[in-house]
């Protein structure tokens, strides 16, 4: 059975620097405490989604930074080394008792994919501007998933701090912990010249 789970989460200068997430999950935001299962689309079918010069993320989806809203947030040390991130991450897990993650290219490429398009439209989604899904990215790297699963987050200067807040969050820290997960991609873009200023996508996923 196919599954794939999503949630973002989105983090702004707010009441005192303070973290406040604000859970998305792909069309299914009623719910803060569970991330979404969606069926794989017609896309798995074979057939390749290619991105449009318009943006068709469906209206709803995806969230904005108010202005100048991490104006005052130093960005100086936002880097992404992935394979420490890679260590935390599993570190966390082996805290849990689960098995580690490794890299992988695939997963990494649409992780890559994903941040840049946030951050050329300036958002927090799992949308992306060409209406594609978690799933619909993963399989365009040629990854056969038999899970996938993506957490988001906006706004953070640190993988530290990104982190933190999916811990805290249900929805992310249930991603990061799937039991059967056995793959990982991560992924940082970084823009000052937007509102969010950091984009960071995290996918993990089983291959079949």
């Amino acid at each position: 059975m196919y599954r794939i789970a999503i949630v973002g989460l989105a983090a702004l200068s707010l009441a005192g620097c303070a973290l406040n997430s604000s859970v998305l999950t792909s069309g299914f935001a009623g719910n803060p405490t569970s991330t979404a299962s969606i069926s794989p689309s017609s896309s798995d079918t074979g057939g390749v989604k290619l991105a449009r010069l318009n943006d068709k993320a469906p209206t709803g989806t995806f969230e904005k930074a108010p202005s100048g809203s991490l104006t005052g947030r130093d960005y100086s040390k936002t880097r992404l080394n992935i394979e420490m991130a890679r260590d935390i991450i599993n570190q966390y897990r082996k805290d849990n008792g689960l098995k580690p993650l490794v890299i992988s290219a695939e997963l990494t490429a649409a992780a890559k994919s994903h941040s840049r398009d946030l951050a050329k439209w300036d958002r927090i989604s799992h949308y992306g501007s060409d209406g594609s899904n978690p799933w619909d990215r993963v399989k365009r790297t040629g990854y056969k998933p038999r899970l996938a699963a993506e957490n988001v987050g906006t706004g953070q200067a640190t993988f530290e701090d990104v982190m933190k807040g999916w811990k805290k969050s249900p929805g992310h820290n249930k991603n990061l912990l799937l039991a059967d997960a056995r793959q990982m991609g991560l992924a940082l873009v970084y823009d000052p010249k937007t509102e969010f200023k950091s984009f960071w996508t995290l996918v993990i996923g089983t291959a079949m």
